[in-house]
């Protein structure tokens, strides 16, 4: 049976992703062999390599344009786990900062909460012949493979898919991740940082229809592409790029909402 999550402490997972860990640490926390636990870790997107008598994680050794990152975003009829599904499902990989591949799709589900249909226009019928969770989440692990995961606030995406891949008999998920959001706040100036503001104040994807999968993906890619514009020239590696979007300060927002006009606000 395949590992679920990674047994390592926080702090052996922070020097895998700078300074190394020695191989008593790593073996002192693995239940298994080493050699199986580093297949199984590879197998859920996670690869950790050997290097001058240390292990890391891959991503500490990828400069950012060789990197390839899967930027990610799903709907769902609820944000309870236990009992709601992924609805639909989109995503796109990126490599030197251009688009090399693309995945989307519906996913076959039996209620979807009028509440849901109105934020995202899909409707229970739009879904009757789409394929069901399990194919859709075995496509979209093969097409994300160990690419790092990004998404806007990506804690939710990443958990409730990794969760989803669970009730399905799937691994959960190890890859790397990075949050759009929080790599925003440290690179550009804005009122706010919902996706949807982003886009109206950045014009980041003029073609966006919010609460669509696709869509934000690409209105994702945007701001991604525009904060890597602005990121400290130290970042040099993922892990730099991962480690610059949590601890980096945050950019000084402004006062006032420069979409709303001087007029709007004397009302």
């Amino acid at each position: 049976m395949l590992r679920h999550n990674i047994s390592l402490d926080d702090r052996s997972i922070s020097r895998l992703s700078s300074k190394g860990l020695s191989l008593k640490t790593l073996k002192d926390q693995l239940n298994d062999e080493l050699d199986t636990s580093l297949e199984l870790f590879k197998l859920q997107g996670l690869n950790i390599v050997k290097h001058e008598g240390y292990f890391y994680f891959d991503t500490r050794f990828i400069p950012l344009n060789e990197a390839e990152f899967c930027i990610v975003d799903i709907e769902t009829n609820g944000s309870k786990i236990e009992k709601h599904q992924i609805i639909e499902i989109a995503a796109v990989k990126v490599q030197n900062k251009k688009i090399i591949d693309r995945f989307e799709s519906l996913v076959y589900v039996e209620n979807i909460n009028p509440a849901i249909t109105e934020i995202t226009g899909i409707k229970v019928e739009d879904t009757k012949d789409a394929p069901h969770l399990k194919e859709v989440l075995t496509e979209f692990k093969t097409f994300l493979g160990d690419a790092i995961f990004i998404a806007h606030d990506v804690k939710f995406d990443y958990m409730f898919i990794s969760k989803s891949m669970q009730k399905i008999g799937l691994p959960a998920l190890l890859n790397r991740s990075l949050c759009s959001l929080a790599l925003a706040e440290r690179t550009i100036v804005s009122y706010r940082y919902a996706l949807s503001y982003l886009n109206d104040s950045l014009n980041l994807n003029p073609n966006a229809q919010h609460h669509r999968a696709m869509s934000d993906v690409l209105t994702t890619y945007g701001l991604f592409l525009l904060s890597l514009e602005h990121i400290d020239e130290n970042v040099k590696n993922v892990e730099d790029l991962i480690r610059f979007s949590k601890e980096a300060k945050r950019l000084k927002r402004p006062k006032f909402d420069p979409l709303v006009t001087e007029e709007e606000t004397t009302k």
